[in-house]
């Protein structure tokens, strides 16, 4: 009997990710929240498994030769998942490097940019004219490039992929990184068509109420981005 995956997870768009792709393989998963908000991204325990204190990361009971595998960083969980259930990323070596591409776009430009224009439009304690300008400009760039994409491909690698699942949550809040899908009509039928996917829907669910309760204060900021307090723990 598969045993679970242990999925140390919170709703943010790297979380997602990975809670829509074990409910689009159909895998069983058992959630531990890390809520980054409270600095639980820097316990002891969860640092062995993530030692660059980001999640998501897995623990897998039934890694690779029956051994047990722990996973950080979204892509590369992404790319485990798939080849362990061979689903969702291609087996041949051509299909699997147009993935991959996609892939690293995602995680080297959409990620960091689209991530830098939503801190600093939404979060940043001042406006910082220069640094909403900058990063609003290259969200806009890159929303350009998905567009482009996805005027020549129903998805991002053309089949529906861990390229697609891996870009489609950072584009959930384009209004927050200053965007209008109406701008880009063939990602705006692209997003339409991944939100509408069951799988898709119960991977924002979860924990969606846990994040809703939680607070945007001074302890939440310290622990987000980057305070000394919580680096030296």
């Amino acid at each position: 009997m598969t045993q679970p995956i242990d999925l140390y997870y919170w709703p943010t768009p790297n979380g997602w990710k990975i809670s829509i792709m074990l409910e689009e393989v159909g895998l069983p998963y058992t959630v531990h929240p890390i809520n980054i908000m409270a600095g639980d991204q820097f316990e002891p325990e969860f640092l062995k498994i993530s030692p660059n204190n980001k999640m998501p990361a897995i623990v897998d009971s039934d890694g690779p030769n029956d051994e047990p595998i722990s996973i950080f960083e979204s892509g590369a969980i992404l790319m485990y998942l798939g080849e362990k259930t061979e689903q969702l990323y291609p087996q041949s070596m051509r299909d699997r490097y147009l993935v991959n591409q996609w892939l690293m776009f995602q995680m080297g430009s959409i990620g960091p940019m689209l991530g830098q224009a939503h801190h600093f439009r939404q979060y940043a304690p001042e406006k910082i004219p220069y640094a909403v300008d900058r990063y609003t400009n290259e969200a806009s760039r890159l929303y350009g490039v998905l567009n482009k994409r996805l005027g020549e491909a129903e998805y991002m690698a053309g089949d529906y992929s861990i390229a697609d699942i891996a870009i489609f949550p950072w584009t959930v809040s384009h209004k927050n990184q200053g965007q209008d899908l109406a701008d880009y009509p063939h990602v705006e039928r692209w997003f339409n068509a991944i939100q509408a996917r069951p799988a898709v829907q119960k991977g924002l669910a979860l924990l969606k109420d846990d994040r809703s309760r939680s607070k945007m204060d001074d302890k939440a900021r310290e622990a987000m981005f980057g305070s000394q307090q919580y680096q030296k723990r």
